[in-house]
């Protein structure tokens, strides 16, 4: 007679990491042949096709928040770490300095300069390729400035006295004319291709306003600036998104009642939200075993949202919850959060980080194929 397999609760429970008061349980994988003897857990496409989704919470143009069920951490982490540092964006990498007469020198000035994100034509930034350092190591000879790998931008401001202000007035600003210096005084100036490539949406910082210096009557930035695309393993400035994280989705199971007054102090335990207030229904009331039996109308604590839960654990400080509620995370449900700089939209960097992981894979096929050739 074949085994019989296991149950849906035996399932639930190896995909559910525990949360205990101090301690983490259940954290290994254990889907791999031969660790539940007579169970097959080989890998296959077919099953791994069946069990993923994407679930989209938030998609907003630079800040989204999606579900990816059914896969392996590792394969979850290598998408973080391809959005933060192997998606190419474009900064400003070299300063060409005429006159600089601020208070900041060239080179903290250069510095700020770079940490501008950039926004422009998605199209004519994709068509942009990545400039590449000569690595004598490698083999690498470098690349040349040209329309197809360089963006440049120009940046002259002079301060001046306003002649119209009043005499006895205080405000820089209303003194002095460019008395600071901001993001928005960058001037995109193209040249080739980048005339049509950006035609219709120039390369501009994401925010104007950032300020980059203070100037006095007398002093004069003027700058030539060149933009490339790179990778943010290289430097920050050139990794596309402010943050880019995942957690695991949280689990709340209400082993016991919890009525009355101690369901309103467990629902002060959580984030608003996570936890209701609900009355016992006469059915439950008269269903033997429920728990519920003679509490008809009391009231009782429900989980209503487990995805607002930050697992801080507080319930657990209580001993009267300590055997009503086991918390958990789900295993192979990560909840992703993107938030681009502004220079693609976040729906846009994860499916090039995508793209990035299977150019990756492909290449680890090929050398495993020549591996096996030789």
């Amino acid at each position: 007679m074949a085994p019989k397999g296991p149950s849906k609760q035996e399932l639930d429970r190896r995909k559910t990491v525990g949360i205990n008061a101090e301690t983490v349980t259940n954290i290994t994988s254990t889907e791999f042949p031969g660790h539940y003897p007579g169970e097959d857990h080989s890998w296959s496409l077919s099953k791994y096709k069946k069990n993923l989704r994407i679930k989209f919470h938030k998609n907003l143009p630079y800040d989204a928040s999606f579900s990816i069920i059914g896969i392996d951490a590792s394969l979850a982490n290598a998408i973080r770490r391809i959005l933060i540092a192997e998606v190419p964006t474009l900064a400003i990498e070299q300063v060409f300095v005429t006159n600089n007469t601020s208070v900041l020198a060239d080179e903290v000035l250069a510095h700020r300069l770079g940490l501008i994100p950039l926004r422009g034509s998605v199209s004519g930034l994709d068509a942009t390729d990545v400039f590449l350092k000569p690595d004598e190591d490698n083999g690498i000879v470098g690349s040349q400035p040209a329309d197809y790998n360089t963006i440049i931008m120009h940046l002259h401001v002079e301060c001046t006295y306003n002649e119209s202000a009043d005499s006895n007035e205080r405000d820089p600003k209303k003194r002095f004319h460019n008395s600071d210096v901001y993001a928005r005084d960058l001037v995109f100036a193209p040249v080739g291709r980048q005339l049509e490539r950006f035609k219709d949406d120039p390369i501009v910082p994401v925010n104007p306003d950032i300020l980059i210096a203070k100037l006095r009557p007398g002093q004069i930035i003027d700058m030539e600036l060149h933009c490339v695309k790179g990778l943010g393993m290289d430097h920050a400035k050139f990794s596309p998104v402010a943050t880019a994280t995942y957690r695991l989705l949280p689990k709340i199971d209400i082993l016991k009642p919890i009525l009355g007054l101690e369901a309103a102090k467990f629902q002060k335990c959580f984030p608003e939200g996570v936890i209701g207030i609900e009355r016992v229904t006469a059915k439950e009331a008269g269903t033997e075993g429920s728990g519920y039996e003679g509490h008809e109308g009391k009231e009782k604590a429900v989980v209503r949202n487990s995805f607002a839960d930050t697992v801080s654990r507080e319930c657990l400080r209580h001993d009267e919850f300590k055997d009503k509620v086991k918390l958990g995370r789900v295993q192979d449900h990560f909840i992703f959060s993107v938030e681009s700089t502004g220079q693609y939209p976040s729906t846009n960097l994860v499916l090039k980080s995508l793209k990035v992981l299977n150019l990756k894979a492909r290449h680890l096929k090929r050398a495993l194929d020549m591996l096996e050739g030789g």
